[in-house]
């Protein structure tokens, strides 16, 4: 419309100079979580993924207490956390490795998105990842 006035927080909004090429790649990288039985487990199935190139980066936080349902009861575990970082395009890949190699039943894999980043980290996940197809 000829004339209209934005608000000053629309108009800054609008003028901003957005860097189009970090908000594709962070929307391509993620945070996958994965809870274990112990820290041998988690140490096992990060080496494996490492190995493969399909994480950048494992990180095991433990124990961590848990509270779940399981067969109809409220059960409580110390386990160990594993906080990986990958892309989304190989998520699949990791959870059906963490699937095969995992001890539970029904392990946690959980992929969340990246919403920001320093370009250098991005920059080194995607020399250290496998390649993109």
């Amino acid at each position: 419309m000829p004339g209209r006035q934005f608000p000053e927080g629309m108009r800054k909004f609008l003028s901003a100079k957005i860097n189009f090429r970090l908000v594709k790649a962070l929307n391509n990288y993620i945070i996958i979580l994965v809870t274990t039985k112990d820290k041998q487990e988690a140490e096992k199935i990060s080496h494996s993924l490492l190995n493969e190139r399909l994480i950048a980066c494992a990180n095991i936080v433990g124990p961590v207490t848990s509270f779940f349902h399981w067969s109809g009861q409220t059960e409580k575990a110390e386990e160990c956390l594993v906080v990986m970082k990958s892309r989304q395009d190989l998520f699949k890949q990791v959870a059906d490795h963490v699937k095969r190699s995992h001890s539970y039943e029904v392990p946690e894999v959980l992929a969340l998105p990246i919403v920001d980043s320093s370009k250098a980290y991005l920059d080194w996940m995607s020399v250290v990842l496998k390649p993109q197809p």
